[in-house]
């Protein structure tokens, strides 16, 4: 299935991707925190209980779904979460919970007429 959007449709590799570096909690506060400010790796993976190697991961894997770019400033790469991505992911899961409203809309009307 390939859901469009008004910029450019999202395959479903792309989609499994967005929602796969999504379903980390510590990918979630990485992106959530670069929305605000950009960040160094080496600033955020202070702030967790993990190896830095884990934290370049992670951030690999956000890079990866497009939900984070890394810039380098003389020796720091600098994470910015990708906003256009973010409303990207917003908008599927608006049409998706449009096909579920109108499907229980169905089945409502499909039960009052019994």
């Amino acid at each position: 299935m390939v859901v469009h959007d008004r910029q450019q449709d999202l395959t479903d590799a792309e989609v499994d991707r967005i929602f796969r570096a999504l379903a980390d909690a510590t990918r979630r506060d990485i992106v959530r925190r670069t929305l605000t400010a950009q960040a160094s790796v080496s600033t955020l993976a202070a702030t967790y209980a993990m190896s830095f190697a884990a934290v370049q991961k992670h951030v690999a894997v956000l890079e990866g779904a497009g939900l984070v770019t890394k810039h380098r400033s003389g020796r720091e790469r600098l994470v910015r979460g990708n906003v256009a991505m973010i409303r990207r992911a917003q908008e599927l899961l608006a049409a998706y919970e449009q096909i579920w409203r109108a499907r229980i809309t169905q089945l409502d009307e499909l039960l009052a007429e019994d």
